[in-house]
């Protein structure tokens, strides 16, 4: 399966590096070169020598995505910083390039669920963070 990352941060590197491990051919989209450094980290061998994909580039840009390999993705994940971008480059990879899957991360727990209902695999980490609280805080000695 070819899965294409978007964002290179700690979240983005650290399922880039699990989807390698467990066989999947992997690209990388990120518009800071330094964070290729995140793929190496605690690595035997570099990024692009354990068969990664690493692209400099703005998701923003048809052209960046389409030389990180989004025509023949199977799978997209959006994990850039932004919320805005995540939805924008999702929305592109489901509608324009028909990618099968679809994965984005959407801080915004409201919009989140809104875009979860126009056909989108959101996850918010902002909402599984409140549910984390609420069930410690009900666990927690009065």
């Amino acid at each position: 399966m070819f899965v294409l990352i978007v964002g290179a941060g700690r979240v983005g590197s650290a399922v880039a590096k699990s989807a390698l491990a467990a066989g999947h051919e992997v690209s990388v989209l990120d518009e800071d070169p330094l964070s290729h450094e995140r793929l190496d980290a605690g690595q035997d061998k570099s990024w692009e020598d354990s068969g990664g994909q690493f692209t400099v580039g703005t998701a923003l840009e048809t052209d960046a995505l389409i030389h990180a390999g989004i025509e023949r993705a199977d799978v997209f994940i959006a994990s850039t910083a932004g919320d805005n971008t995540n939805l924008v480059i999702a929305q592109l990879a489901q509608r324009r390039f028909a990618v099968e899957r679809v994965i984005v991360r959407v801080m915004d727990p409201a919009r989140a669920a809104w875009y979860g209902e126009q056909g989108l695999h959101t996850i918010s980490p902002t909402k599984h963070a409140i549910e984390m609280f609420e069930n410690a805080l009900q666990t927690a000695p009065v």
